[in-house]
């Protein structure tokens, strides 16, 4: 299926590693031109130049989305390599799961809603107007199922998780016909390199097994079941953002779609 991404152009932020690394694979293999953010100059280029090796269009972006400062170096960055923004990815973001109501800071309350939804909020400032001007635009926030089911742990990360999904949704409202739309994933646990090291840590301390084939199904089954049983691979997440990006997902709008194994 032709996604018709071809002469389309996506900023995927945070993509230096994980799912916006694959994010941003996916989006060039699919005829996007992909500028790749990160704060790690050398891992962002990276992973612009493997793209570029496997015959796509990348350049890198390297900024702190959490000030404004680095905001406006992504935005220069992406003014000198080439043309506007069609399509925005807001994948950058951070969690925390150690702290629990007792133990969490107002101060992490604000640091927590700055990276996860402020930055967003920048990028969004910089580049949708753009789109508005252009009469066509896709706008997708990367949040997570503890938006939607909230638990009593990490309730900074919860509340900005939930706060991305109401972003996207009023984002939506905002932009009624004007050719550019704004949907949002919930989405739950993938195969990502910190999650692996949770995985080998919980396989080490419940003796789970040593591989993530052997502990995965038992760290679902006591962490967080799913009806599918396991967890996500960042191909998964990375598909369904093609979509959104794509002319064919402009009857979709103001959602928030689940991808997380039925949770």
């Amino acid at each position: 299926m032709d996604l018709g991404l071809g002469g389309r152009r996506a900023l995927v932020t945070g993509a230096s590693s994980g799912l916006g690394k694959e994010i941003a694979r996916v989006l060039a293999a699919e005829g996007a031109s992909v500028v790749v953010h990160g704060r790690d100059e050398a891992r962002t280029e990276a992973v612009a130049e493997s793209i570029r090796d496997g015959g796509g269009d990348a350049t890198a972006a390297i900024g702190d989305l959490a000030t404004d400062a680095g905001a406006d170096a992504v935005r220069d960055a992406v003014d000198a390599s080439g043309a506007p923004v069609d399509i925005l990815v807001n994948n950058a973001g951070s969690y925390d799961i150690t702290l629990g109501w007792d133990t969490t800071s107002p101060e992490a309350w604000a640091e927590i809603y700055n990276v996860n939804v402020i930055s967003g909020v920048r990028m969004i400032r910089r580049f949708v107007p753009g789109m508005r001007e252009r009469g066509w635009g896709r706008v997708i926030q990367i949040g997570s199922l503890v938006g939607r089911l909230p638990v009593a742990g990490y309730p900074h990360y919860v509340a900005a998780s939930a706060a991305r999904s109401a972003l996207a949704r009023s984002l939506a409202r905002e932009l009624r016909h004007t050719g550019v739309t704004s949907n949002a994933i919930a989405a739950g646990g993938f195969v990502t390199p910190p999650v692996e090291s949770m995985l080998f840590e919980a396989g080490r301390q419940y003796g789970w097994g040593d591989t993530v084939e052997e502990i995965e199904p038992k760290a679902i089954a006591a962490f967080g079941p799913n009806d599918v049983g396991r967890l996500g691979r960042p191909r998964e997440c990375a598909d369904l953002v093609a979509f959104l990006a794509s002319p064919c997902s402009g009857y979709l709008t103001g959602a928030v779609l689940p991808l997380d194994g039925g949770a």
